[in-house]
C-alpha cells in the first residue's frame, strides 16, 4: 500500500477565510457569535453561525465561470486555492488534479430562489438560476478555476461521506490517474436549511463554509502529515444502530494518549451527540470539538475536523490525530493522520491544527 501524504489544507468557516483563522478560533475554545436568520412567518429568528464577509473582494470571483455562482462555490473555491497554493505555485498546470466535492444539502440559495420564482410566476422564472441549483455545480466551477482536472466527482451523503471522498482519492492516486487530489467538503445556508435542521434538533446551530484536504503520493509536497488509516464504513441498518456503528468505528482506532489528538464531531446536542459521546468515553487524550465553536456545518464540519487534525500534526503539536465522524443518517467512519516527512518545497508550518490501512 502506497504512502499517502497530505500536501495542502484549506478552510473557510465562520471564523474566517483561512486555516489560520479557524485554528485561532479552535485554540481560543469559545463558541463564535450567533447570528439571526429570519424565517418568513416566524417572529423569532433561527440561530446560525455564518461565514464573515472577506476583508476584500476575492480575486477569483472575476473568473467568467464564477460571476453568478452560489456561496457554496465561493467557499469551496477559496479553500481549494489555499490548499493547492504550494502544490501548484502560480497555478502551475504541470500537476494534474483530481477533485472530489462532498455535499449534503448543496446549492440551497439558488434552489430556493429558482423555485420561489417558479411558484410565483413560471413565465418569468429566470432560467439563468437553474444551472446553479444542481449538486454538481460547485465541482464544475472549481475544476474550471483550477484547470487540468481530468477527474472531477461530486459525492453526496451525510457528513461521514467526506472520509469516503478521502478514500476514493487514494485510489485515484495509486492508479496514477492524477498527481494530486483535492477532497472538498462544503455547505452554504439560508433560513430554509436552518429551519430543516431546527426541526430535527432544536439545539443545533447551523454553520457553513468549506474544508479541503489535498493528497499526493509525492513526499516532496508533504506538509509533514500522512494519512495512515481510514476505518471501514459502518452503516446504519435494521441490524446495526447508529450507536453500534459508532462503537464499531471506535474499535478500529487506537487508545488515547497525550501525544495524540481526537477531533470529534460532537456539538451541543446531547441527543444527537450521544452515540459518539458513548463511543469515545474511554478517550484519555486531548480533543477538539469544532462544531461547538463553528456550528453544525454538516459535510463542511466533517472537512473542518480533518483539516484541524492535519493542521495540529503539521504544526508539531501532536504526533497523530484522529478524526471521528458519526454521520447523521448513513454511516460512521474515522481516519488517523500521523506525523510524516515534510517536503522541502514547503514553507515551515505554523502551529496548529497516511497510507490507508487494509
Amino acid at each position: 500500500m502506497s504512502r499517502v501524504f497530505v500536501c495542502g489544507l484549506g478552510a473557510v468557516s465562520p471564523a474566517g477565510w483561512t486555516v489560520a483563522a479557524m485554528r485561532e478560533a479552535l485554540d481560543q475554545g469559545a463558541p463564535l457569535p450567533i447570528q439571526p436568520l429570519e424565517r418568513p412567518g416566524w417572529t423569532k429568528p433561527l440561530s446560525s453561525r455564518l461565514v464573515p464577509n472577506p476583508a476584500q473582494r476575492l480575486a477569483f470571483l472575476g473568473h467568467p465561470r464564477l460571476r453568478r455562482t452560489s456561496p457554496v462555490t465561493h467557499y469551496a473555491a477559496a479553500a481549494a486555492l489555499e490548499a493547492v497554493a504550494k502544490v501548484r505555485p502560480g497555478n502551475d498546470p504541470s500537476h494534474s488534479l483530481g477533485i472530489i466535492v462532498c455535499l449534503q444539502s448543496g446549492c440551497v440559495n439558488y434552489s430556493y430562489r429558482f423555485f420561489d420564482e417558479t411558484l410565483k410566476d413560471p413565465a418569468t422564472a429566470s432560467p439563468l438560476l437553474f444551472p446553479e441549483t444542481v449538486f454538481a455545480a460547485p465541482a464544475s466551477h472549481v475544476a474550471s478555476l483550477l484547470g487540468n482536472a481530468p477527474l472531477v466527482y461530486t459525492l453526496l451523503g451525510d457528513p461521514a461521506s467526506f472520509l469516503q471522498g478521502l478514500a476514493m482519492s487514494t485510489e485515484w492516486l495509486e492508479e496514477k490517474r492524477v498527481d494530486a487530489c483535492l477532497v472538498i467538503g462544503a455547505e452554504e445556508t439560508n433560513w430554509l436549511r436552518a429551519d430543516a435542521l431546527w426541526h430535527l434538533d432544536h439545539r443545533a446551530i447551523i454553520g457553513c463554509g468549506a474544508g479541503v484536504v489535498c493528497l499526493s503520493l509525492d513526499p516532496a509536497f508533504s506538509v509533514g502529515v500522512e494519512l495512515e488509516r481510514i476505518t471501514a464504513v459502518h452503516t446504519y441498518t435494521a441490524i446495526q444502530s447508529r450507536s453500534q456503528a459508532a462503537r464499531a468505528m471506535r474499535a478500529e482506532l487506537p487508545a488515547g494518549s497525550p501525544e495524540q489528538l481526537l477531533c470529534d464531531g460532537i456539538g451541543d446536542s446531547p441527543r444527537t451527540d450521544a452515540p459518539e459521546i458513548a463511543a469515545w468515553r474511554d478517550w484519555s487524550g486531548p480533543r477538539f470539538s469544532p462544531k461547538r465553536i463553528l456550528g453544525e456545518g454538516l459535510v463542511a464540519a466533517a472537512a473542518w475536523q480533518c483539516v484541524a487534525s492535519c493542521d495540529a500534526v503539521a504544526g508539531g503539536r501532536f504526533a497523530a490525530a484522529i478524526a471521528s465522524i458519526v454521520g447523521c443518517n448513513q454511516h460512521a467512519i474515522g481516519a488517523r493522520f500521523v506525523r510524516g516527512a515534510r517536503g522541502i518545497s514547503h514553507l515551515p508550518a505554523t502551529p496548529p491544527t497516511g497510507s490507508i490501512a487494509p
